[in-house]
């Protein structure tokens, strides 16, 4: 079985993914909600990336779930087709902040845009936490924009 999900480069960062029969409603067309699977599978291996291999938020002694996530749907997708699901840094708040994501299929056309944000949480106690320092850094230096709040 060929694999659904690869990554196609890390600068930028692009998640290659291929829409299977099993994503797909009865006419055919991938589900909307299948969607989200494609932004989770980008964003873990993107925050795996920025983690050097490890949890990025584990890496940094904090858990980081999902605070919440936006899509802003553009396109279809049918079996067999591509999409390309490129991940950047963004908003960089007290506690949380933004991955930006832009899925097109190869000729660049946008299928969709979502952010999905996580937020910092003690590992004891599941408590909000501040964006631990050395995370902030890591953050900053792959362009995130840090905001108030």
């Amino acid at each position: 079985m060929k694999a659904t999900e690869m990554i196609l480069s890390t600068d930028p960062f692009v998640v290659r993914r291929e829409a299977r029969w099993g994503d797909c409603d009865p006419a055919g067309v991938v589900y909307t909600g299948r969607f989200t699977d494609y932004l989770l599978g980008a964003v873990a291996l993107y925050t795996e990336h920025l983690g050097e291999g490890r949890r990025l938020g584990e890496a940094h002694g904090v858990g980081t779930p999902c605070r919440g996530m936006s899509f802003d749907f553009t396109g279809t997708l049918w079996p067999g087709d591509v999409v390309h699901i490129a991940c950047s840094v963004g908003a960089l708040r007290t506690r949380s902040f933004d991955i930006q994501v832009r899925a097109s299929r190869p000729d660049g056309s946008p299928v969709f845009s979502a952010v999905f944000s996580p937020i910092c949480v003690r590992l004891d106690a599941r408590v909000g936490t501040a964006v631990p320092a050395s995370l902030r850094a890591v953050l900053l230096r792959h362009g995130a924009q840090a905001q108030e709040g």
